[in-house]
């Protein structure tokens, strides 16, 4: 692959660049899609059933955040593992293990009359997730082959993960609403029997063969890593960053990462390449996710903080106002590729955390009277919108210019990115948040003390999205342009 493809994420055209999908290749992708949207929904589908399983199964106010936190820590922590083993023994086997634990663990989630029975499973939940989708990601990266195919693919799953997202809050609360909260899991186990047999049908197994050992000491510090990470930053969000537990375990985190670092440069067979690290395509491309997905989560909290705080509005309400917004991630997505086609994947990532960043200040007028709604519909949907594109370019930058045999690794990566983005946007801003109420509390109102708040979120928010698009350019687009000046001369 020359530099301008590299940079750019795209190719020349070529007469052997198939331009159309077969008709197995539609099929393997409709099957990844689904899958791919199943797991998305399931970060957020419990999210507005909450105090409903509490008042159920008798959790305290304490330890109902190990729902969501039991998730959190395995669906991030083991993804690059996975996405690795993905790479050595077999993706397709690797997806289909993922697949039968989450339908295996959502029925015990569903059926649970205890809280430590329901916490387990979503644990092998967040587990299930670690193992999928990477493996799913991968498939579909090896399916297609890179340009505008893959692009083409990868701008679908873009649009289903960002569309997952929002129809999880949605599809829980209804589902809770009109049923139970326990379809919030049973629903999971016909679509999972689902993909598994289209799975096993219309995808065929692909693995490498040039390397058979795992790297035991790489896989154990980065875990144990990760894992650490995830617990710190969720423990900042539930007892605050001033707890002495939260740098015990990111200081753990960091010296476990920092050790797998080394244990990498002199393994044999190292679990995740140096070199492929240090691509500027992985290493930016995963930020600009990272600052992406971080910020999506942290304005999603925000603007339910205001509807139900400042608005008074339902969850359920507050839920469905979110969620509207939401359909446009699924529109954008699947227009994105054209952009890309045009101005290549670095430009778009760049341009993309612009449009959020925009869109999100709009946010800065909220106030406490009627027109608030308009300004949340407004700013989601032009700051979705863009979110969509960043989703899309940002797998195809970090995943481009790699062989097939590394696709695993690439898409336990931006796997990786998205999970620790999810955890660590909403304890950053809603620290800014508390803080800033705080503060105002003495001298204004109760509900101009939250506004106060929301204002100072919003603007970090926006503010680090525009600093990641001009630290994303300069890294990925100004490569791009001496890569296309070098290949004019």
């Amino acid at each position: 692959m020359s530099d301008v493809e590299e940079m750019t994420g795209t190719r020349a055209p070529a007469a052997a660049v198939a331009e159309r999908m077969t008709g197995q290749q539609k099929l393997a992708l409709a099957v990844l899609l689904g899958a791919q949207f199943m797991l998305a929904a399931d970060f957020s589908i419990l999210t507005v059933s909450l105090p409903v399983i509490g008042d159920s199964l008798g959790f305290s106010l304490d330890s109902l955040q190990w729902i969501t936190t039991g998730f959190a820590l395995p669906a991030a922590g083991f993804t690059l593992l996975f996405g690795r083993i993905a790479d050595l023994f077999g993706r397709r086997k690797v997806f289909l293990l993922g697949i039968v634990l989450l339908a295996a663990a959502s029925l015990v989630g569903g059926l649970a009359q205890s809280s430590t029975v329901l916490v387990a499973a979503r644990v092998a939940q967040g587990v299930a997730t670690a193992i999928s989708v990477p493996s799913a990601l991968s498939l579909l990266t090896t399916t297609f082959p890179e340009g505008p195919l893959r692009q083409r693919a990868l701008g679908l799953n873009g649009a289903l993960l960002g569309g997952g997202f929002s129809a999880g809050a949605l599809l829980g609360g209804a589902l809770t609403e009109l049923f139970s909260w326990r379809w919030s899991f049973l629903i999971n186990v016909p679509v999972a029997l689902l993909v598994l047999i289209g799975t096993l049908v219309v995808i065929p197994e692909g693995r490498s063969g040039a390397r058979t050992r795992l790297d035991v000491p790489g896989a154990v510090t980065v875990t144990g890593g990760l894992l650490a990470l995830v617990f710190g930053i969720t423990t900042a969000g539930h007892q605050g960053w001033a707890e002495p537990a939260v740098y015990l375990w990111l200081g753990a985190s960091v010296v476990l990462l920092v050790a797998f670092w080394f244990i990498e440069l002199r393994s044999p067979n190292p679990l995740a390449p140096v070199r492929v690290l240090r691509r500027t395509t992985v290493r930016w491309g995963n930020f600009g996710g990272f600052a992406s997905i971080a910020m999506a989560t942290a304005i999603s909290f925000s603007t339910t903080l205001y509807m139900q705080k400042v608005l008074g509005f339902s969850a359920f309400t507050t839920g469905v106002a979110i969620g509207l917004p939401g359909i446009l991630t699924i529109v954008g997505g699947t227009i994105a590729p054209r952009l890309l086609a045009r101005i290549g994947a670095p430009a778009v990532l760049a341009l993309s955390l612009v449009v959020q960043s925009v869109g999100y200040a709009v946010l800065l007028l909220l106030n406490d009277g009627s027109t608030g709604v308009v300004l949340v519909l407004a700013a989601l949907a032009v700051g979705f919108f863009g979110h969509a594109y960043s989703l899309v370019s940002y797998m195809v930058t970090a995943t481009s210019g790699l062989p097939d045999e590394e696709q695993g690794l690439a898409t336990g990566l931006t796997t990786m990115s998205m999970q620790i983005a999810i955890t660590l946007g909403i304890p950053v801003v809603s620290a800014v948040i508390s803080a800033r109420t705080s503060a105002l509390e003495e001298t204004e109102s109760a509900t101009d003390a939250v506004l106060g708040g929301l204002h100072a979120g919003v603007l970090v928010n926006a503010l680090f999205l525009m600093a990641s698009a001009v630290i994303v350019w300069l890294f990925l687009g100004r490569g791009r342009t001496a890569a296309t000046a070098g290949g004019a001369r």
